[in-house]
């Protein structure tokens, strides 16, 4: 380990690898709390840095991040967040800002104001005295602190909002647009804030100030007609060429270059450049596209560690100090969330509405630590009061979350809707049969829609058919913004849609981003009174069963009968095979046969696979639960000790589909995930259809049995 210490390149790569692991780690715990990246990214750092590894293992700490070292990862981080802040001026579309109404004025100013004051009163009243370096100015203090408690995080916002679907409402509406008013009111507060600290006397701050107004009125001027010109020649050509990444680079560098020398801070440069790029034509979407993954993947894990390693837990190492820390967290949620409440309550909104307002506004993530970075390289603020600050802004962005369910829950949400969506749309009328299709990407909607057409016909019966597209969701915010702030995208339904049209079928498209997709599925397929929803599969990557995941949460949850479609060039339907053993997913699978026979013409053949013992019984129990006669309907009774080798033996006669129920006795467990091997899946030459009915598997009575094919009958008629 020695041996780093000489190495600068392999030191840097070995803390990169460090940052990233970790950072990811608690990501997945972070993800299953419900919790935003950056809750995850600001613990890894803390984590890192001697709160945690610096206090178990100091030796470690020592040999992994060396003094020496602090100076690289400073730098790597500036870069980081400069690429980083571009990225937020590239998300603010100016449109937020607009035709908002006066409700979003007053609640933005408040927002701001009140934050503020309570900040800069505690600051000169109280903070100035108990924390403040002797060298530290009493206004550069109270100025700073006033603008650190009135940051909102404007991507951890925009991720929050898109993740409860709450984009396209009143109260998300608002606290986008007063988040996007906060971002840019807070940045040039805090410009002027840097300018004063760092001007040595009242000269110097005049000239700050006379340059940077030649440097806004530059950047409007010229450089936004000439960005409005390189979009435009985007749009209508080649798209986004290296070259013009290459000059959008070094109009960042040069604008961060200039904001640094005029002294009111790179980043400030950075956003301004991001802030003036054009958002139609393509442009600010494909750069952020470029430029996201290396900055928020690789880059800024590094400035989180840094911070992290700045961030010392033990100088809290008293009662007082921990108190002061709790006074912090307090006016800071007294400030934005009590600030924002009340005024969204005083334009007319509901105590409801106007407490989610609050809560999100409260919100500061990394932007608050963004702005605590740079008062402690200033020296405005003392690395125990930074560590309090830190302990504050991860409160505040943990609590939201939670916060945000219990005060504005999902029923109520859904009443609130700007637009009607999936949730709010109340359903009419039972239909006789309803589909979902649940698409996860354009290649299986085509056998889908085959499948569909044969399952309800044309002309025969009244039917309604969905396709449902969930989006995963992304820690981006040009992906929240582009998702939400818009109609969502059906690039991935698109195929379906044509292919429905062909056929003359009439479908429904349904798409939004989704973190849970198996309760979102079960849950729209509910609010559809769906009769069956229909899902595709994926090969996994590590596990051998198909039906794990997703499609097992679905398969345990829903309501309404399941069927996993394993597309093997589905064209027609005219010859159908049932595999049937007995049980309520066998029955499930009958039930869909009877509906292909009926509206398809489908040629339906039934094989009983029985054990030697009870052959005849078997049989019987067959004609009775599939009473059609007639040349499209055929039995077949074998007996094997294998009946997924049966069946795939059947299969292999020229079958278009074959449809299964789901059960141990095919091998078709719904597990979650395994080194189980599905053989009737992988193996089967044909489409597939695994079906299962929603009610529990009761296999004991005959009488029983006979209950489970009337509620199928009805499911599926």
């Amino acid at each position: 380990m020695e041996g780093f210490a000489h190495s600068p390149l392999t030191l840097l790569i070995l803390q990169l690898i460090v940052i990233i692991g970790v950072s990811r780690l608690i990501g997945r715990g972070a993800r299953w709390l419900g919790q935003p990246l950056v809750i995850a990214e600001v613990v890894a750092g803390i984590v890192l840095g001697p709160s945690l590894l610096g206090w178990l293992a100091p030796g470690a700490m020592e040999v992994l991040f060396p003094q020496s070292s602090m100076g690289i990862l400073k730098m790597l981080s500036q870069v980081g967040l400069i690429l980083f802040m571009f990225l937020i001026g590239l998300e603010l579309d100016p449109k937020l800002l607009k035709g908002r109404g006066h409700a979003s004025v007053a609640i933005s100013h408040t927002s701001i104001v009140v934050p503020f004051a309570l900040g800069a009163g505690a600051a000169a009243l109280w903070l100035y005295k108990a924390l403040a370096e002797p060298s530290v100015s009493f206004s550069s203090f109270v100025l700073f602190m006033g603008v650190a408690m009135s940051i909102t995080a404007f991507p951890v916002l925009a991720r929050i909002l898109t993740e409860r679907r709450l984009m396209q409402s009143r109260v998300g509406a608002i606290a986008i647009t007063c988040a996007a008013v906060d971002d840019v009111t807070g940045w040039c507060l805090l410009a002027f804030v840097v300018s004063i600290v760092r001007a040595s006397d009242f000269t110097h701050a005049a000239w700050t100030t006379l340059f940077t107004l030649l440097y806004i009125t530059f950047m409007l001027l010229v450089v936004r007609p000439f960005l409005a010109r390189l979009g435009a020649r985007v749009a209508s050509r080649d798209g986004l060429t290296q070259n013009v990444v290459a000059a959008t680079l070094i109009l960042l560098l040069a604008s961060s270059w200039a904001t640094e020398f005029i002294g009111i801070h790179a980043l400030f440069g950075a956003f301004m450049l991001g802030a003036i790029i054009p958002k139609e034509g393509g442009l600010a979407e494909s750069l952020a596209e470029k430029l996201e993954d290396v900055a928020v993947v690789l880059l800024l894990p590094v400035f989180f560690a840094y911070s992290g390693l700045r961030t010392q837990i033990g100088l809290l190492n008293s009662s007082e100090a921990w108190l002061t820390c709790g006074a912090i967290i307090l006016l800071a949620c007294l400030g934005k969330f009590g600030g924002s409440a009340v005024a969204a309550r005083l334009t007319g909104m509901r105590w409801r509405e106007a407490g989610a307002v609050g809560i999100l506004m409260n919100t500061r993530g990394l932007m608050e630590l963004i702005v605590l970075n740079i008062g402690l390289d200033l020296g405005v603020i003392s690395p125990k009061l930074f560590t309090m600050m830190v302990v504050m802004a991860l409160v505040t962005t943990f609590l939201t979350t939670p916060l945000l369910r219990w005060i504005y829950p999902f029923e109520q949400m859904a009443k609130d809707r700007l637009v009607p969506t999936v949730e709010s749309t109340p359903p009419t009328a039972s239909p006789a049969f309803t589909l979902m299709m649940c698409v996860s990407h354009g290649n299986a909607g085509a056998g889908m829609v085959t499948l569909a057409h044969a399952l309800t016909g044309v002309d025969k019966e009244a039917a309604h058919l969905y396709a449902l597209h969930l989006i995963p969701s992304s820690e981006r915010a040009s992906f929240h913004l582009r998702h939400e702030a818009q109609p969502p995208s059906e690039s991935a339904l698109a195929p379906l849609l044509e292919r429905a049209g062909r056929l003359s079928l009439a479908v429904r498209p349904l798409s939004f981003v989704s973190t849970d997709p198996g309760t979102d599925i079960c849950r729209t397929a509910e609010a559809k009174q769906a009769s069956l929803i229909l899902l595709g599969w994926h090969k996994p990557l590590l596990s051998q069963t198909r039906l794990g995941g997703t499609v097992h949460e679905v398969m345990q949850e829903a309501r309404s009968a399941v069927a996993v479609f394993v597309d093997r060039g589905l064209s027609n339907v005219r010859r159908v095979l049932v595999p049937f053993m007995g049980s309520s997913h066998d029955r499930a699978a009958l039930g869909l046969a009877r509906r292909l026979l009926r509206n398809a013409d489908a040629e339906v053949t039934v094989l009983h696979v029985t054990s030697p013992e009870s052959p005849k019984r078997a049989s019987a129990q067959v004609e009775e639960l599939f009473p059609e006669a007639g040349k499209q309907v055929s039995f077949k009774v074998v007996q094997h000790e294998a009946p997924e080798e049966a069946a795939l033996q059947e299969a292999a006669r020229g079958y278009d589909l074959v449809i299964v129920g789901a059960g141990q006795e095919w091998g078709l467990d719904d597990r979650r995930w395994g080194l189980y091997r599905e053989r009737i899946i992988q193996e089967s030459p044909v489409s597939l259809l695994v079906v299962r009915h929603p009610a529990p598997v009761v296999e004991q009575a005959a009488a029983t049995e006979e209950e489970g094919l009337r509620a199928t009958n009805g499911t599926m008629a």
